[in-house]
């Protein structure tokens, strides 16, 4: 069965765990995920059946949106709820305050992952290192903030929205923002609410043709030419610049790529839906 949809991962169990309990339900062997979330995040993950994982990389799923609750004055170094170590007491702050360091965190932002995280560090998971008491020397990256507000303020507990490049780390940004607050913080809770286009639908069967996120172009020669993967030529596209593409063949779709050196075929044939 090859399958595209969104599933809903609640709290309490990880990525994996949901990817089992849905192979069993719908009787399938081969899936995968896009996009991990923490055992205690919850919200929309992205899953594939069959070969439809190959599509992964070809998605619209930037940005990506989150709900977080940031807990003012708990320590935890996962920077999360599994791991509290000290709570200290927080003076109450005033929403406008609240909602000025939001704001003033829209743009580009530079900051470590958080050291329990997937990040590999030669060869090794991040949280393998940290939860074995090893060193972990993790490099910068930089996100991208396209927009952040406060949802709710019950002291000391704020509720956020962030909108965001993929790859963020949320967890890293409660931190940062707390930080700047002058206090520890750590989420309670984390919800993906969608990833690009992508919101949770009842695991309905996603249309592949409107869920690509590269330019659509269009093979002037025959459709037998595409179907039997033979030698494509860059003067038979109407996009002939270089870049990578997905052709409508019916009821199944190719993605090509027009190099220098010529046009290759990244995927053929793969079904529309």
């Amino acid at each position: 069965m090859n399958r595209l949809f969104v599933a809903y991962k609640p709290a309490g169990i990880s990525s994996n765990q949901l990817l089992g309990r849905l192979k069993r339900r719908y009787g399938v062997k081969k899936a995968g995920y896009s996009g991990t979330l923490d055992p205690f995040a919850k919200g929309v993950l992205i899953i594939a059946f069959g070969n439809h994982g190959r599509l992964f990389r070809f998605l619209n799923k930037t940005p990506k949106r989150y709900r977080a609750t940031l807990w003012l004055g708990a320590y935890s170094p996962t920077l999360d709820i599994e791991k509290i170590e000290t709570i200290d007491s927080v003076l109450p702050l005033s929403e406008d305050t609240i909602r000025s360091i939001l704001s003033s965190f829209i743009g580009e932002l530079t900051y470590l992952p958080p050291k329990y995280s997937a990040k590999k560090i030669d060869g090794k998971r991040a949280y393998d290192l940290a939860r074995a008491g090893k060193e972990v020397d993790l490099r910068a990256i930089t996100s991208t903030i396209y927009d952040i507000s406060l949802i709710h303020y019950c002291h000391p507990f704020i509720t956020f929205e962030a909108t965001v490049s993929e790859g963020s780390y949320i967890r890293s940004l409660g931190e940062i923002i707390a930080n700047k607050l002058g206090e520890n913080g750590a989420l309670t809770a984390l919800e993906r609410l969608n990833e690009g286009q992508f919101t949770f639908e009842n695991e309905r069967a996603l249309d592949i043709k409107s869920s690509l996120g590269i330019t659509k172009n269009r093979y002037n020669g025959t459709l037998e030419t595409v179907l039997l993967g033979q030698p494509l030529q860059r003067e038979d596209f109407d996009l002939q610049a270089n870049g990578t593409y997905w052709i409508d063949n019916g009821e199944t779709i190719s993605i090509i790529e027009l190099l220098p050196e010529g046009v290759r075929y990244i995927l053929n044939k793969v079904e529309a839906c």
